[in-house]
C-alpha cells in the first residue's frame, strides 16, 4: 500500500514511522529546509527528537501533483487552521482515492463568510464535496505511537472504502484501528476534549485534588455528549475511544499540551507566554470560543467550556471559574 502523509509534525511523523515497516510511506512537508534536515539527520529534531526515522521512510517537498502519483491513501497531519487550504489544493488532484485528516478541533470562526467555525468534515463538504474522506482519531500521544507502544484509534467515514483503507494502513501489532460511521461524534469528541483538558489542567494546577478532577472529567464528558447529540452524533460514540478514551488521556496525561496550558494558567502565567513556551499547537485554545458559540446556537448548556473561554480571554481568574462552577444551582444528573 502506498501512503502519503502530509505534514511532518509530531503526529504525522509518528504515523509515518509506524506504517513504514509495512507500507511504502512518503512524509511530505511544505518546508524544503525541514525535508532536507530530516533526510540528513533521519530524526525530527523539533517534534520527535528521540525517534529515528526508518530507512524505508521517504521524505518529500514535491508538488502535490507529483507527490500523489500512485498513492492509495492520503493522510493530512496538519493543524486545523491549515485544513481548508490543503483540501482546496488537493481537491482537483485527489480524484476518487481515500483521504483522511488527523486534526482535532473546530475551524476558528471569523467575521467573513470564509469560516463559520466548522468541524473538519464540514470544511471538506464546503471545499471538496465529492471527496472520499474521513477522520482518524482517538486517544494517542505521538511519542508513544512512534515508540511502538500499544494504542487504539478510530477510523470514521461514511465511505466504507475510506474506513477500510485506514484499517489496512495502520492496524497492526501495536496499533488497533476500529471502524466507525459516526464522523460527527468522532470529531466532536476529538475537538471538545481539548477544552476539557484545559479545564482539568486548571484544576490540577490549583491542586484541587483527585475528587475534583474526577468530577470535572465526568461532567466534561456530559457536555461533550450534549453537544454531539445536538449536532447529530450517536450517543454510544462518546463512550468509545474518541469520546471517553480521548478525554481521559488528554485530561490526565502529562504529554497533553492542552492540559499543560491549563496548569500554567493556574500558576499565574499569561496565555501568550504559555503558548510561546509550549512551541506546539494547543487546539483547545483556538477552538474553545467556537465550541461555545455553536453550543449557544443549538441551545446546549456547556458551563465548563464557557468557564474555560472566560479564563482564556482574561475575563475571570481560574479561582473565579471554579467558584462559578461550584456555585451553580443543584440539578439532577
Amino acid at each position: 500500500m502506498k501512503l502519503l502523509i502530509v505534514g511532518a509534525g509530531a503526529w504525522g511523523t509518528a504515523l509515518a514511522v509506524q506504517a513504514a515497516s509495512r507500507h511504502e510511506v512518503t512524509l511530505w512537508a511544505r518546508d524544503a529546509s525541514l525535508v532536507q534536515a530530516l533526510q540528513h539527520q533521519r530524526v525530527n529534531a523539533r517534534y520527535l527528537p528521540s525517534v529515528v526515522l526508518p530507512p524505508s521512510l521517504r521524505l518529500s517537498h514535491a508538488s502535490f501533483s507529483d507527490a500523489l502519483s500512485g498513492v492509495d491513501l492520503t493522510v493530512l497531519a496538519t493543524p486545523m487552521a491549515s485544513l481548508r487550504p490543503v483540501l482546496q489544493a488537493l481537491a482537483p488532484l485527489q480524484k476518487q482515492k481515500p483521504l483522511a485528516w488527523l486534526c482535532k478541533g473546530f475551524e476558528a470562526a471569523s467575521s467573513s463568510a470564509v469560516s463559520q467555525g466548522l468541524l473538519p468534515h464540514e470544511v471538506q463538504a464546503e471545499v471538496a464535496p465529492g471527496m472520499l474522506a474521513g477522520v482518524l482519531s482517538g486517544p494517542s500521544f505521538a511519542q508513544e505511537v512512534a515508540a511502538g507502544q500499544p494504542a487504539a484509534l478510530v477510523a470514521a467515514s461514511e465511505h466504507p472504502s475510506v474506513r477500510q483503507a485506514l484499517v489496512e494502513a495502520f492496524h497492526g501489532d501495536n496499533l488497533r484501528v476500529y471502524a466507525n460511521e459516526d464522523v460527527v461524534g468522532v470529531e466532536v469528541g476529538g475537538a471538545v476534549k481539548n477544552i476539557m483538558a484545559i479545564a482539568t489542567g486548571l484544576c490540577d494546577g490549583m491542586q484541587l485534588g483527585l475528587n475534583a478532577r474526577a468530577a470535572l472529567i465526568t461532567r466534561g464528558l456530559a457536555e461533550i455528549t450534549r453537544l454531539g447529540l445536538a449536532m447529530g452524533a450517536r450517543a454510544d460514540t462518546f463512550m468509545g475511544l474518541s469520546g471517553l478514551g480521548d478525554l481521559v488521556l488528554t485530561a490526565t496525561g502529562d504529554l497533553s499540551r492542552n492540559r499543560q496550558v491549563g496548569m500554567a494558567l493556574a500558576k499565574g502565567q499569561s496565555l501568550s507566554h504559555v503558548l510561546q513556551s509550549l512551541g506546539h499547537v494547543a487546539e483547545g485554545v483556538y477552538s474553545a470560543q467556537t465550541v461555545v458559540q455553536r453550543a449557544q446556537q443549538l441551545g446546549v448548556d456547556m458551563p465548563i467550556a464557557q468557564a474555560v473561554v472566560a479564563v482564556l480571554q482574561g475575563q475571570i481568574s481560574p479561582q473565579q471559574a471554579v467558584a462559578t462552577l461550584m456555585g451553580r444551582g443543584a440539578k439532577g444528573e
